[in-house]
């Protein structure tokens, strides 16, 4: 009775799971590959551009320095103000020069005086010689004595033209329309002269933000498609979605290593430029290589080449799908971006092209990969 009871129950187990078996695989989900290896053939518009990143700065910045020793008196601008031309900037306490300016010109009255009294004594020397009253040696003394007195007012005068000049170095106006950067020095200290022996103390730093350019450095990979003139599309990191128009000012005739990169630098102004744009703000450059509008193009995924055995030359090829199989047709292209290229011959829109190599399938040799096919192609374009 028992060993009949340990069947039962085993059976009923053993019917349990069966059941349980087959409900599950009944709710089971069945895998779908993802994986997408063919494309639809399309027109579109290709643009290949090449990028390059560089630094905001004004087109003219100056390091505004004294050329006069001395100590700042006025000061009446500070870091951001806007100035025009001819406009105060600083100006240095003059006391000194001022007093210095006051003597000499009493030092010129002075030796204006004493020539007047010379040339007098001269001529009348002259007279009395003229007449034998006097000696040539007397009469030689007045001549010298009248040089003399000349050589002494000259030299007076330079010397007050030169404290006036340094009078008028104690002013410092805007050479030209611009905004102060910098002010590092305050009312009050003491600055030192850029005609010195040293280059003198830097008061303001100013610029004109009206004009703004980008020093950009360009791969020598990358430098022979940029010329004098080209305009070139510029977008600043910080400021999103802003894009202005540049145009290349100068190119390096000479390389240099910037980041363990061999590149030019060129210099490119900005054109119209918005009020958010700062010196100091990146910016990357796009500059256009090579484009073509609405024409037909196929992934670079899709492009498999290999080397003719016979020409050595390179030829490429794309397979299409024709009812149920494929046809390995060749073709040629034209401009290519980093992910599509345009078909020049070979394909038309609307045609599905494999993105796999069915070169196994149909019975042939393989290709080279679709990712070395991009670049070759792309370094065509180049």
């Amino acid at each position: 009775m028992k060993i009949l009871i340990v069947i039962l129950l085993v059976g009923a187990l053993g019917a349990g799971g069966w059941f349980y078996t087959q409900r599950q695989r009944a709710g089971a989900v069945p895998q779908v590959s993802t994986k997408v290896d063919t494309a639809v053939i399309e027109t579109r518009n290709i643009k290949f551009a090449i990028n390059a990143a560089g630094d905001i700065t004004p087109a003219e910045q100056v390091s505004v320095r004294p050329e006069v020793n001395g100590k700042i008196e006025v000061l009446p601008v500070d870091v951001g103000d806007r100035v025009k031309s001819g406009q105060l900037l600083f100006k240095l306490d003059d006391r000194e020069l001022q007093t210095q300016r006051q003597q000499e010109d009493k030092n010129v009255e002075r030796s204006r005086l004493q020539l007047g009294q010379a040339e007098r004594d001269y001529k009348r020397a002259q007279l009395l010689f003229e007449g034998k009253l006097i000696s040539q040696e007397l009469f030689e003394d007045s001549r010298t004595k009248f040089d003399l007195a000349k050589n002494e007012l000259a030299l007076r005068e330079k010397s007050l033209e030169l404290i006036v000049e340094r009078l008028r170095k104690t002013e410092v106006m805007a050479p030209f329309d611009s905004t102060i950067l910098t002010r590092p020095i305050s009312v009050g200290q003491a600055v030192s002269g850029s005609g010195g022996f040293n280059a003198g103390t830097e008061v303001l730093t100013i610029a004109n933000l009206n004009d703004l350019i980008v020093n950009a450095h360009i791969n020598q990979a990358d430098v022979t498609r940029l010329h004098v003139d080209q305009q070139v599309e510029v977008s600043v990191e910080a400021v999103s979605g802003l894009k202005v128009v540049g145009k290349v000012e100068r190119i390096a005739p000479q390389s240099t290593l910037k980041n363990n990169i061999r590149g030019f630098a060129a210099r490119i102004l900005l054109k119209d430029v918005d009020s958010q744009i700062r010196p100091g703000m990146s910016a990357n450059i796009s500059i256009p290589v090579a484009s073509a509008d609405n024409v037909v193009s196929t992934p670079l995924a899709a492009v498999f080449t290999e080397t003719n055995p016979a020409t050595r030359e390179i030829e490429r090829h794309i397979w299409v799908r024709k009812d149920e199989t494929w046809e390995r047709r060749p073709i040629k292209i034209g401009v290519s971006d980093y992910f599509f290229a345009e078909v020049t011959s070979g394909l038309q829109a609307g045609e599905v092209v494999s993105l796999e190599d069915r070169a196994k399938e149909m019975g042939m040799g393989s290709a080279t990969n679709s990712v070395k096919v991009a670049t070759k192609a792309t370094a065509a374009q180049r």
